[in-house]
Parts: C-alpha cells; sequence; structure tokens
C-alpha cells in the first residue's frame, strides 16, 4: 500500500489532510510542527524514507511576525521545502507542497494565472516564494506547488470562527472592504490536494504549479457577511471599514485573486465559489465550534 507523510499535521490545513486521507483508507504518518523540524535534514530524511507521496502544510503562517524575525521564517517557509524536496529526491517520492497568494505583490487588476511574474511585498511572501522555487527547481517532474488563499475552517483559530465569537460579543463588527480574494474551505482544499495526489501517482496531473483557491471573488467584509448570514444571524451588523483602520506590520496584497488554468490538465474542475463553500463549511459546522 501506498503510504503518505504529512508535515504541519497539527495545523488547520493539516489535521484535515489526515482526516480526508483517514476517511480513503490511505496509510498515513502524520508529524505536526513538535515532532518533525523541516529545517533539520537528518530529521526530514529519515520522515520522508518510505512514503511515496509527502504533502507539506507546514509553515510559519504568522504573517506580521516574519517581517521582524524574516530569518526564522524563511528558514520554515524556504528551507524546509527545500530539505523536503531534496529528500523526496532521493527516495523518489512526490511532494506536494502548499504555498500562497502573498508570492504576487496584488497590483493586478484580473486574477493571477498560475505563470504571472511573482513579486512578494512581505517577508513572509518571499520566503513562501524562496520555498515554491526550490520545490519546482529539484523535483521538475515530481514537485507540485498548490497555491492557497484565505484559508478558514470551522474549528480552531481562523476569520470565520472569529466573526463567530464575535457575533456573540458584540452588536457589531467592524471588517476590510478593501482587498478582494478568494476565502477557501480547508477541508476542500485537503480533498483536492489528496485527489492531486493521486493523480500524480497515476501520472495523468503534470508537475508543476496548481491555484487551490475557491472560485469567485469577494472581500473580507464580503465574506463576514456571508458567515454572519450562513450562522442565522443579521449580516447587516457587520460595518466596511478600510484596510487602514486595522493598521499592520506586514502589507497585504490589495487584490489575491487567483486563476486556475491548470486544473483541466490535471483531469479536475476548479474548486467550487467561495460562497457556496462557506454555506457547506457551516452546515456541516459542529454547532459553529471555535
Amino acid at each position: 500500500m501506498t503510504k503518505w507523510l504529512v508535515t504541519g499535521a497539527g495545523g488547520m490545513l493539516g489535521r484535515r489532510l489526515v482526516e480526508v486521507l483517514g476517511q480513503r483508507g490511505i496509510e498515513t504518518t502524520a508529524r505536526a510542527r513538535t515532532e518533525l523540524d523541516v529545517t533539520d535534514p537528518a530529521a526530514v530524511d529519515a520522515a520522508v524514507r518510505g512514503h511515496r507521496v509527502v504533502v507539506n502544510a507546514a509553515a510559519w503562517t504568522d504573517v506580521d511576525a516574519a517581517e521582524t524575525d524574516e530569518p526564522a521564517a524563511t528558514a520554515v517557509n524556504g528551507y524546509g521545502p527545500r530539505r523536503l524536496a531534496a529528500a523526496c529526491a532521493r527516495h523518489d517520492a512526490y511532494l506536494l507542497h502548499v504555498s500562497t497568494d502573498y508570492v504576487f505583490d496584488g497590483r493586478r487588476t484580473e486574477p493571477y494565472p498560475e505563470d504571472a511574474p511573482t513579486a512578494p511585498i512581505n517577508a513572509y511572501g518571499r520566503g513562501k516564494l524562496a520555498g515554491e522555487q526550490a520545490v519546482t527547481e529539484l523535483l521538475p517532474t515530481r514537485g507540485y506547488v498548490v497555491r492557497t488563499a484565505w484559508l478558514y475552517d470551522t474549528v480552531g483559530r481562523n476569520f470565520v470562527t472569529t466573526m463567530l465569537r464575535l457575533a456573540a460579543e458584540r452588536d457589531h463588527v467592524d471588517v476590510v472592504a478593501d482587498q478582494y480574494g478568494q476565502p477557501t474551505w480547508a477541508r476542500a482544499l485537503a480533498e483536492r490536494l489528496v485527489e492531486l495526489g493521486a493523480a500524480a501517482l497515476s501520472r495523468p496531473a503534470p508537475a508543476g504549479i496548481y491555484h487551490g483557491t475557491a472560485a469567485g471573488e469577494t472581500t473580507w467584509y464580503g465574506l463576514a457577511r456571508a458567515v454572519f448570514t450562513a450562522a442565522g444571524l443579521d449580516p447587516a451588523r457587520v460595518r466596511p471599514v478600510p484596510s487602514s483602520h486595522f493598521p499592520r506590520p506586514a502589507a497585504r496584497p490589495r487584490l489575491s485573486t487567483l486563476a486556475h488554468h491548470r486544473w483541466p490538465h490535471a483531469g479536475f474542475r476548479p474548486l467550487a465559489d467561495w460562497s457556496t463553500m462557506v454555506v457547506d463549511a457551516l452546515a456541516r459546522a459542529p454547532q459553529h465550534a471555535t
């Protein structure tokens, strides 16, 4: 039986990956951050050995903290994927590496295609781009980079659960309305990553870069209103504000919308529209748990 390795298995996406793989009866080794340091070459080599597919969900996800400690963030987001790619090359494994829309500057007025020039505007994006480049360089035929954006779930700490918590605490919630992107449910992305890994093994899916985001486009304000509506709350309680209302250390792309041109080449349709995804996620949530 083909064995899979999931790194970053304790995170939001990692937990969903392990869940989906288990439901599909795929033998899986799950390694959380405390169990595998992806910057340690010897540890990474030992972890990859014996596995046919590796899904790298390990990442430094604190975008603002990366501004003040870029070397530490890049060690995880840039050198970590390089270590994994090198180990996969030695052990004849496929690598699915999760990246981000933050490799782009956000200045386009149309969705970014997979081959659009990259130009990160913050430390987090620079580190993630280094990780992408390592995977495509070291694994030209067995490396898959899947960029995602605005990832959320119905459990743990993320934008959607924060909106539900604030809804219980406040009469109104102020949310940024001048950044555009594609809110993507972690469960939906996990399912697509597992499907892509299976397609890699059977070789109909070419290696390279894919965009693993929901279809459509909205703002954080639009997402918040959709969450309120899906939870049976009054969306008028959400008020739009500009990004300047919440100053942050790291610059954010104004437009994070990604195009999905490559999925048909792998035999798949793009993921569902973001609005449909939110409704499905909230409908399947355990009492809107936070």
